[in-house]
């Protein structure tokens, strides 16, 4: 990382403030421009109704900490004979918010370095769910693969939205900081293909509103650090030049951020 670099994260703002104090304490100049908002469900009465019915369920799996946190707001207690599927150490770390730990409940993760659906997959015992019930909890919207590769195993997946994602409101404020942000070249951190289409089309917006301000060129010119190789294809496809991909989580990607000149 140049010295005269900025640090952009773009986690939603809740989440942010974690990594923001590691970068601090790397002595990092740490930017906060959330490129995702997670909303409750303006009706939460089908997620109510849908976690009515975990008891019954072989196995729960959670997409993200937001779905985990979403979750727990409407549970007093997690039925303690349902093991959890999770795909990283964040999700580890907000079960064990919610006092769930291996202590008390089955988890299962992935092993290595490469956290997501496909890795997922592979640390389950994937046949021993043939005719038994899965629930996924997860946002609005999301990849498929889990749910239909468990499918094709033979479970019966469920798929419940827990919560909402948008895209921050593009307003005046966020136009001069996004502006600014691209004047000179930044690090950014980006853990999502969703945040960073979103990236994108706020660069669009800020180049059809002022087209002087070459908004997507100097967008592409920026310095990308992610966790995974969906997201490097997705950054690839808008033009960014300089892509760095590192293992999934935040020691991986603060140890690829240190390691570039």
């Amino acid at each position: 990382m140049t010295s005269q670099a900025s640090v952009v994260v773009t986690r939603p703002a809740a989440q942010a403030g974690e990594l923001i104090a590691r970068l601090a304490a790397m002595g990092c100049k740490a930017v906060l421009f959330p490129l995702l908002e997670i909303h409750r469900l303006s009706d939460p009465a089908p997620l109510r109704a849908a976690l009515a019915g975990l008891p019954d369920c072989a196995l729960a799996a959670f997409v993200s900490p937001n779905a985990i946190d979403a979750v727990f707001a409407e549970l007093s207690a997690w039925p303690p004979r349902v093991p959890i599927a999770v795909m990283g150490e964040g999700s580890r770390r907000a079960l064990a918010a919610h006092g769930i730990d291996d202590g008390n409940t089955v988890i299962h993760s992935p092993r290595g370095a490469r956290t997501d659906s496909e890795t997922l997959l592979d640390a389950l015992d994937v046949d021993s769910l043939r005719g038994r019930k899965v629930m996924i909890l997860r946002g609005e919207s999301g990849r498929e693969l889990l749910a239909e590769r468990l499918r094709e195993a033979g479970a019966e997946v469920i798929q419940v939205a827990a919560y909402r994602r948008s895209a921050p409101a593009f307003d005046a404020a966020r136009q001069a900081q996004l502006q600014a942000l691209l004047e000179s070249k930044n690090d950014w951190i980006v853990t999502s293909s969703e945040a960073l289409r979103n990236l994108e089309h706020m660069a669009h917006q800020l180049s059809a509103m002022r087209p002087d301000a070459d908004a997507v060129v100097k967008m592409q010119q920026q310095r990308l650090f992610v966790p995974h190789a969906r997201i490097a294809e997705t950054a690839h496809a808008a033009g960014f030049l300089d892509v760095h991909m590192s293992a999934s989580g935040d020691e991986a990607l603060l140890g690829a951020l240190q390691s570039c000149p």
